[in-house]
């Protein structure tokens, strides 16, 4: 006869077979810590969640570019994670400066612009020696952008900044190092710290007009945009070449981008190649704006622009060049950079075409201060 005593004695058998069979095909909590997405280089957690919950939120429905937005479409699947959206733990097998950057950062177009604002002086606003020339630009960042982190970081954090970054790709941290100039530095950290982290970076002596939520147009959804850049010069005239670099010179004055873009990682490239290569050979490189600044800027985005690694060139009528930009009045998109005419990053120049600071597509204003110059090279151009 079953008693209630034995009933009770065999449930708790039951219930305890029950258990040890479940326990031992759960996975231990290393286990299951060890199967979440691997994200390699994560310098801060918090910040980084921050930025992305604050993240540009997509303008309006996911409507398709129009035929006149975008002039080359990107191979299929550029830009997007793997079906898993995890990394190997193993190394990449090509185990180039370039590879290891991709591996580190990787590049997600379908992704979020991160609500960063990065800006670079000798100290920071809360320093009593902060120019007060600069106070009303670098305030007007953080007041066209609530919710956004913005940060100016100082030059001895810089260092600091890029170890940490970059402590996996030791010769990055060594070609940093090895930049006499501060221009040079402050060019490099741009690249750096937008390829690690997105955002937008923008010089101490800019002015924001509108919140970079406006910059563009919701007929372009913003999953398809990985690169907004300005246009810096568009010189119509015949002697150009002594004036500017090159016939459309993009400006890096002001750079926002998605990290692991494949743009500022050929950029990186370039500049620890060729730094490192100048630290052997002893040699002083004192050409700015070739080595680091807007003709080296210039000529990698219209490498990446042109490549048959990123685009699909089958349908391609030509490269694309100078001429595809020159005298533009409006937003134009090419795969996953969003190209804006001279007047949004570069308003009330009284040249080349340029509105003044009031102009609708004005959308950053740049004083040209130059402060890493000496006064007499502060100004490229010819001054009205």
């Amino acid at each position: 006869m079953l008693t209630f005593r034995k009933a009770l004695l065999a449930s708790l058998f039951v219930l305890t077979v029950l258990y040890l069979l479940r326990s031992s095909h759960e996975p231990s909590p290393l286990e299951t810590q060890a199967s979440k997405d691997f994200i390699p280089g994560l310098a801060d957690e918090n910040q980084n969640a921050a930025a992305t919950e604050t993240g540009i939120p997509a303008a309006g429905p996911s409507s398709k570019s129009t035929p006149s937005d975008s002039v080359r479409a990107t191979r299929p699947g550029q830009g997007k994670k793997g079906s898993s959206g995890q990394h190997s733990l193993s190394k990449p097998k090509d185990q180039s400066l370039g590879a290891r950057l991709a591996y580190q950062y990787p590049y997600d177009m379908e992704s979020q612009f991160p609500a960063a604002i990065w800006q670079t002086w000798k100290t920071t606003p809360a320093s009593g020696d902060f120019p007060e020339n600069y106070r009303t630009g670098e305030a007007s960042w953080t007041n066209k952008h609530p919710g956004f982190i913005h940060e100016v970081i100082t030059d001895q954090v810089a260092v600091y900044l890029i170890k940490h970054l970059y402590a996996s790709i030791p010769e990055v941290v060594e070609a940093y190092e090895s930049l006499q100039l501060p221009v040079l530095r402050a060019d490099f950290f741009r690249y750096l710290i937008l390829f690690a982290r997105g955002g937008i970076y923008s010089d101490i002596d800019t002015t924001a007009l509108q919140s970079a939520v406006d910059w563009i147009p919701e007929r372009i959804p913003l999953s398809s945009v990985g690169l907004v850049i300005g246009i810096e010069a568009d010189p119509d005239r015949e002697d150009w070449q002594e004036w500017y670099s090159r016939r459309i010179q993009f400006c890096q004055w002001t750079i926002q981008a998605k990290p692991g873009h494949p743009v500022l990682r050929e950029t990186i490239v370039h500049v620890t190649e060729e730094a490192l290569k100048h630290k052997r050979e002893k040699i002083h490189h004192d050409k700015v704006i070739e080595f680091t600044g807007p003709a080296l800027w210039t000529d990698k985005v219209f490498e990446y622009l042109n490549s048959d690694q990123y685009f699909d060139m089958a349908t391609s009528k030509g490269n694309i060049t100078w001429k595809e930009f020159t005298n533009m009045k409006d937003i134009r998109k090419v795969g996953d950079v969003v190209v804006l005419p001279i007047t949004s990053f570069s308003p009330g120049v009284q040249q080349m075409g340029a509105g003044e600071p009031d102009d609708p597509m004005a959308f950053v204003q740049h004083d040209f201060e130059g402060s890493w110059k000496p006064e007499a090279e502060r100004h490229i151009g010819p001054q009205t």
